[in-house]
């Protein structure tokens, strides 16, 4: 059974909308434990292939899809595109421009944080 924070993290995820993202970082200081941006991968690797919930809409600070390494990265940047999300040549996309704050939750922090 899923815990609080665990709760949190996908009642957050199932709120994005296609063509926006959200990073591990931003996911974990709105679910209230800022700095446990390895906790919502750990929560989000969980997801991957097995839920509807939108987890392909997740990313890392960078703005970058951080899924290769388990074999999900080629298919989470497809997803992305068909939702309208452009990356550069380099694999990333701009967050200013396509990174998701729910509204009345907190501003967007300066990037260095995410």
């Amino acid at each position: 059974m899923p815990d609080a924070f665990q709760v949190s993290i996908l009642a957050l995820v199932a709120r994005i909308p296609a063509g926006r993202v959200m990073t591990y970082g931003q996911l974990a200081l709105l679910a209230g434990a800022p700095g446990a941006a390895r906790q919502v991968g750990q929560v989000m690797n969980g997801m991957m292939g097995g839920t509807d919930l939108p987890w392909h809409r997740v990313i890392n600070a960078q703005g970058r899809v951080s899924t290769h390494k388990i074999g999900f990265g080629d298919v989470q940047e497809q997803l992305l595109k068909a939702e309208g999300v452009p990356f550069d040549d380099s694999g990333r996309c701009d967050l200013s421009t396509v990174q998701w704050w729910p509204e009345g939750e907190r501003a967007a922090p300066p990037d260095s944080l995410f």
